[in-house]
């Protein structure tokens, strides 16, 4: 597991990179990463995977796939969300505060010294004070970053939208009246810009919530921001977070347990691919959801751990609609199946 989770920090991540695991039958446990199709690594040479990975080739998406009697759950490796600011003012300042509440890496743009510090106070892990465009040639953007757009005028929108189309992107927005939004984009258009691209600009930006103060309109740039990112389909994945706890050095002084939510049915409160590290003294990183259901995966952790007592794995499924579980407090209504992995 210790290979796996170093080889995992190693991959870059312009690449498709599959985390595979055969969750049953002769072979369970084995593990496996897949790059660009190709099979990169995989825990038992010449094993499950060598032999089936034909079947793996070609194959879209994440989740659970049936090979011959197996089942194999396909994870992957998630790349944090950097939310680009185009702008310091009075609106970004609450969109800078929920962004970074929401663990994604925030940049703002600012050419206004006294706006750039406000950025920072608010929490903005990097900003940059200088023109627009200057600042723009020094973001790369990938298929997880997030344009916002937010200047104080329509020349400076359209300076950075002008830039921005031109970059890779998950989400471009702008602020401002359709009017405005519309001038912007014509003038682009005129001036030979991917009518396109700017079509899929979000302007104005956020959801219609009836919002009037900058933080009540930060809130809906915010919410649109999320239901976007959700709407893309992004698995959670290896979070960094989780990473960093696996490869740290008190990873290293003792058991650990990974729990891994490999299906669900229903109304689950999280995701296929979340993920919580339990470590021997109790600390986790990360959640499954937590309430009861937490609970009980905590307690079957500290008996995996329990040294030569423990099993290395376990894989099982957590109902939380019956009648027990609505006493308990799991009120969801679904059901989701665990994976548990000793480290």
């Amino acid at each position: 597991m210790k290979e796996l989770f170093e080889r995992i920090g190693r991959l870059s991540p312009d690449r498709a990179i599959k985390i595979l695991t055969v969750l049953d039958g002769s072979c369970a446990g084995e593990k496996a990463i897949l790059e660009d199709g190709s099979l990169l690594w995989e825990s038992v040479e010449k094993g499950f995977f060598t032999r089936h990975v034909k079947m793996l080739t070609g194959r879209e998406g994440y989740g659970q796939i049936q090979i011959g009697t197996s089942r194999v759950f396909c994870d992957t490796v998630s790349e944090e969300s950097h939310l680009v600011i185009c702008g310091g003012g009075h609106v970004s300042i609450p969109v800078i505060r929920i962004g970074v509440m929401m663990g994604w890496h925030v940049t703002v743009l600012e050419d206004r010294p006294k706006f750039a510090d406000h950025a920072r106070y608010a929490g903005a892990q990097e900003v940059i004070c200088m023109p627009f465009a200057e600042a723009l040639n020094q973001i790369e953007g990938s298929r997880h970053t997030y344009f916002v757009i937010l200047t104080r005028g329509h020349r400076y929108d359209q300076e950075c939208l002008e830039k921005i189309i031109e970059k890779r992107h998950a989400y471009i927005g702008m602020i401002g009246s359709r009017r405005r939004s519309a001038l912007v984009k014509q003038n682009l258009i005129a001036k030979g810009c991917s009518r396109e691209v700017l079509e899929e600009v979000a302007s104005p930006i956020g959801l219609d919530i009836g919002a009037e103060t900058p933080e009540e309109i930060g809130v809906a740039i915010a919410a649109e921001l999320i239901e976007r990112k959700n709407k893309n389909g992004c698995p959670y994945g290896y979070p960094k977070e989780i990473l960093q706890a696996l490869q740290s050095e008190e990873a290293c002084s003792g058991p650990e347990v990974l729990v891994t939510i490999v299906s669900r049915k229903g109304s689950a409160p999280r995701g296929t691919g979340t993920k919580m590290l339990i470590s021997a003294d109790g600390k986790t990183v990360g959640t499954i959801g937590g309430g009861c259901m937490e609970a009980e995966i905590l307690q079957r952790a500290f008996l995996m751990m329990r040294e030569g007592k423990g099993e290395e794995r376990e894989l099982f499924w957590v109902d939380m609609r019956n009648e027990d579980a609505e006493e308990e407090g799991m009120v969801c209504g679904g059901t989701v199946e665990i994976l548990m992995e000793k480290i």
